[in-house]
């Protein structure tokens, strides 16, 4: 990100409440939960320098790919991405989008796919900031024994995507 460059974000009205989603001219930077936008608890989690308010062919695509995810049209997003991260997080992050919809995996088996069966705890630490979520879908990382571990938009909404997926996939929700 340029000292200079100028983000783009619009609102998004989510099943689980209103999202706003952060793009640049090279594709989508952020979505950010509404607890993100307490403060400024949010800039922990996503590298932001200047935002406006408006609308782009970025956020535009991004906004209807969303529609079609949440009304069980979508599974798989095809949109501009430009996450903002080191070289490691960025690997990650886009490794969750390997994961297929209505499955679920574990950080380790995240890690080992990776090619770093060892750094199970820096992935789950990548995916901990993971600007993108839903797109690069970290809430279908789960923790080794089934349990659901950590995500931005809290516990209660990481169960509410799975189940949605779940409820839209041919198959069983199944750990891969």
């Amino acid at each position: 990100m340029s000292a200079t460059e100028v983000l783009t974000a619009t609102d998004y009205e989510a099943p689980m409440g209103a999202l706003t989603l952060v793009a640049s001219e090279r594709g989508l930077r952020a979505i950010l939960w509404p607890n993100d936008q307490d403060g400024e608890g949010w800039r922990d989690r996503v590298k932001l320098g200047e935002v406006v308010v408006g609308s782009s062919p970025v956020l535009d695509k991004t906004v209807a790919q969303l529609d079609a995810y949440f009304a069980g049209e979508l599974t798989d997003f095809d949109l501009p991405l430009d996450p903002d991260g080191t070289d490691f997080q960025v690997e990650a992050w886009l490794g969750l989008a390997k994961v297929p919809y209505g499955e679920t995996t574990t950080y380790g088996k995240q890690a080992a796919d990776l090619g770093r069966p060892t750094a199970t705890r820096a992935v789950a630490a990548a995916n901990g900031r993971n600007p993108i979520s839903i797109v690069l879908p970290c809430h279908r990382i789960i923790g080794a024994d089934g349990s659901l571990t950590g995500f931005a938009g809290g516990l209660e909404w990481k169960r509410w995507l799975l189940d949605h997926e779940a409820s839209n996939s041919p198959g069983q929700q199944r750990l891969i």
